[in-house]
This record gives C-alpha cells, structure tokens and sequence, in this order.
C-alpha cells in the first residue's frame, strides 16, 4: 500500500483572503466595463468564480453575469463543451474564465473554444493555483498562488461547501 503525503500549502482562510484579492484586481482591470462574465470551469472553476462573483456584486459597480462551462478536463477535444449562457451574448463584454489549478493550460484554451466563435471584448483568466508547467499557451491574469513544482506532483484544490477548504501538494 502506497502512502501519498500531501503538505498543506493554502489554508481557507489563506483561500478566502486570495480571492477577495483577486476580485479586486479583476475590478481594476476592468474599470471602464459595465458588464463582466465570469466563466467558471466546471466543478472547482465554478465555485471559484461564484467567490468571486459575490465579492465584484457586492460593490454594484458591474452587471456580473456568472457562468459555467463544462468538458471533459483530460479529453477536452473527445468531448462537447457547454456553457450555462448562449456564447452569442459575450459580444462586446469582457469575459474572464476560472478555474482552481492551472498546469499545462490544456483546460483553459479548450474552455475559451466557444467564445471565440464570437466578439468579446476581452478574455482574461482567474486561477487560484498557477503551476508553471504550461505546455499550451496559456498564461493566468489573476492568480492566487504561483508555485513551481515538480511534473510529478499533485494539486489538489479542495473548494465547496460542507468541507474544510485547503491547497495541498502531494
């Protein structure tokens, strides 16, 4: 029996402060925008991106619309990708696409696919842990925190409700 050690990286309460940090810097870089979109890469993006939703709302200076968007995470390209809104209405907004852990990028370039058949204004991207393995080009915007690991370790993200959240290396 293998024993897999984990090291606690993020406490929630650490994983509380990063996101509200975040929220901020997500609203100066989008001062001169009225309306926002974040999209929320399912499960752990989504709750993400609903953190931050609340923080954003909360100062009623954006209509933020929250979304999610669903793959198949380890076979992107074997699968449909489905969004919570119709991509036609990120014509001309700013959009920015979440998710909990970005390792090689394959996740976030495949998650932006559907808005790029259309005209956003702009798309950025929010993670709460950026891993510097990317083998895609794709970079976060806004990040939590940024680590360098070794390519066979793991992150693990535990975000929800109902359970103690943390970041763990293992």
């Amino acid at each position: 029996m293998t024993i897999i050690r984990r090291s606690l990286i993020l406490t929630g309460n650490d994983i509380a402060r990063r996101i509200q940090r975040i929220a901020f810097e997500i609203m100066e870089h989008n001062y001169d925008e009225s309306d926002l979109i974040l999209a929320g890469i399912r499960q752990k993006g989504f709750v993400f991106a609903q953190r931050l939703e609340k923080h954003i709302s909360a100062t009623g200076r954006f209509n933020v619309v929250l979304t999610d968007i669903q793959l198949q995470k380890r076979k992107p390209t074997q699968s449909e990708i489905l969004m919570g809104i119709d991509p036609s209405f990120v014509n001309n907004k700013a959009i920015v696409v979440c998710d909990d852990v970005a390792n090689t990028g394959q996740t976030l370039l495949y998650a932006m696919k559907p808005f790029l058949d259309f005209a956003p204004k702009k798309i950025q991207v929010a993670v709460l842990v950026d891993r510097k393995h990317k083998t895609f080009p794709v970079s976060a915007d806004f990040v939590g925190l940024s680590l360098s690991t070794a390519m066979h370790q793991h992150i693990t993200v535990e975000i929800g409700s109902g359970i103690e959240e943390a970041v763990y290396v293992s």
